[in-house]
């Protein structure tokens, strides 16, 4: 998947350290890590190698090669990293892009990238958590057809209340 200057691809191992420090240093920015720095979920989101062994792990690359973003892509209901995917469903974590970087279309491209790989693997619906103050990414949901899915709503840990959103994939 590509836009006029984004690529997007599988990630490469010599990118999991920009990914993850991108990915964290985006969440952090936006006031997304209820604890801080010290989050545990900063490393969660630093721990691109173990999650690409796991998952598979997209990033959106600028014309000159430059890490932009990724997105973590969750096949199923029943895989190690699934949250909130039911049976037939695929799920996307970890969506992050670079604060030089957004308003460039790299988030969609991921996005587009997640939701043409579940209709591929014949998913019937692709579905997220997101935390309240993500305003933007909930407009760039909305924007690609995705739903506010109260019922996916849930709470991980105390202090952290995700959203649920949800796209029915139509084959």
């Amino acid at each position: 998947m590509s836009g006029p200057s984004v690529t997007v691809r599988g990630v490469r191992p010599e990118e999991h350290a920009r990914l993850g420090e991108l990915s964290a240093a985006a969440y952090l920015d936006s006031g997304l890590l209820a604890f801080g720095e010290g989050d545990w979920y900063a490393d969660e989101l630093r721990d691109v190698a173990r999650r690409a062994g796991q998952a598979e792990v997209f990033v959106a690359v600028g014309a000159d090669g430059a890490v932009l973003g990724g997105v973590t892509y969750v096949p199923s209901h029943d895989h190690p990293y699934a949250e909130v995917a039911r049976e037939g469903e695929a799920e996307f974590r970890m969506l992050a892009v670079a604060a030089e970087a957004r308003g460039q279309g790299a988030g969609a491209a991921l996005v587009r990238t997640v939701v043409d790989r579940a209709r591929a693997d014949g998913r019937d619906a692709v579905v997220l958590s997101t935390q309240p103050l993500a305003t933007a990414s909930h407009r760039l949901y909305e924007r690609l057809g995705f739903r506010r899915a109260p019922e996916r709503d849930w709470t991980p840990v105390p202090e952290v209340n995700l959203r649920g959103y949800e796209l029915r994939l139509s084959h």
